[in-house]
C-alpha cells in the first residue's frame, strides 16, 4: 500500500521535499458541477444577473485560485504554473454547470492540487454570484480527471474508479437525501442516497436522525459499519446534529468522521 507523502516517520505533517526529483512536464485536469434549478440556469446563459456575467466571473476566479493555492492548502509547493484554464459548460440534463480545469507546468511536482482547487474555487463563484436568487444549488463532482509526468506516470479517471452513485427508488412523497464524506464515501465507493420518509413513517420509524440510521442499516446492511461507528458526525443542511434532531423532506443528512481534511 503506497505511504501518505505529507505525513513522515513520526506521524508529523511535513511538505515533502522534492529537492531531488527531476523537472518533467505535467499536467491535471479536474473537474467541479454546480446543480440548479432549470429557471436558474436560463437566466445564467441569458445573460440576465445583475451581477454580469456569472460564467466569465467564474472562470477567472478559478484561474486566480489556481496560483494562490500554496496560500489556501498549508503544504502545497509554491508552483510556477504555465497554463490554467478553466471551462464552464451549462448541462440541461443536471440541470446546472459542469466546470473542467487543466493545469500545466515544468516542474518537480505535480498539479492536482491547483486544478482541484480552480475547479472548486469556480464552483463556489458561481454560488456566491447565484445565491440571492437559488439557495438549492448543490456543488459536487470535484475529482481530479487525469494527470500527467511525474515519477508515478499517467493516470485517467477510469470507470472503474469512478464512485458509484446509487440512489435508491423511492416513492412520491418527501426525501430527505443521505450523503456520505471524507473515507466514507471511499470506504462505501457511494456518496449519496435518496430516502423516502413515507417509507420511514410506513415502518414505524422516527423522523429523527436516530430513526433514518436505523432504517438505512435494517435495509442496507453494508452502511453498518459505517454508521455504527464510533464519533460519527452527522449534519443536517450543514448543521451539525444529533440522534433526536428531526428530518423533514428536502432535508441534506450528511455523515462524516470526527475529522476531515486532505
Amino acid at each position: 500500500m503506497t505511504k501518505f507523502t505529507h505525513i513522515d516517520q513520526n506521524g508529523q505533517a511535513h511538505m515533502v521535499d522534492v529537492s531531488e526529483k527531476p523537472i518533467t512536464a505535467r499536467t491535471a485536469r479536474a473537474s467541479a458541477s454546480v446543480t440548479m434549478k432549470p429557471e436558474t440556469l436560463s437566466m445564467i446563459l441569458a445573460g440576465g444577473h445583475a451581477k454580469g456575467d456569472v460564467l466569465a466571473t467564474a472562470r477567472i476566479a478559478g484561474i486566480q485560485a489556481a496560483k494562490r493555492t500554496p496560500d489556501l492548502i498549508p503544504l502545497c509547493h509554491p508552483l510556477m504554473l504555465s497554463k490554467v484554464s478553466v471551462e464552464l459548460q451549462p448541462d440541461h440534463q443536471l440541470p446546472g454547470i459542469r466546470i473542467e480545469a487543466t493545469c500545466k507546468l515544468a516542474g518537480q511536482t505535480g498539479v492536482e492540487m491547483e486544478a482541484l482547487t480552480a475547479a472548486s474555487v469556480a464552483a463556489l463563484t458561481l454560488y456566491d454570484m447565484c445565491k440571492a436568487v437559488d439557495k438549492t444549488m448543490l456543488i459536487g463532482d470535484i475529482r481530479v480527471l487525469e494527470k500527467q509526468g511525474g515519477k508515478s506516470g499517467d493516470w485517467t479517471l477510469s470507470a472503474d474508479s469512478e464512485i458509484e452513485h446509487k440512489p435508491f427508488v423511492s416513492r412520491s412523497g418527501a426525501q430527505v437525501y443521505v450523503r456520505f464524506f471524507a473515507e466514507l464515501r471511499e470506504e462505501l465507493k457511494q456518496d449519496e442516497l435518496v430516502v423516502s420518509l413515507d417509507e420511514l413513517q410506513e415502518h414505524n420509524y422516527s423522523l429523527t436522525i436516530a430513526g433514518l440510521k436505523d432504517w438505512l442499516i435494517k435495509h442496507h446492511t453494508e452502511l453498518s459499519s459505517v454508521l455504527n461507528r464510533a464519533g460519527l458526525m452527522v449534519a443536517i443542511n450543514h448543521q451539525v446534529a444529533d440522534a433526536g434532531s428531526p428530518v423533514s423532506g428536502g432535508d441534506e443528512v450528511a455523515f462524516f468522521p470526527p475529522v476531515t481534511g486532505g
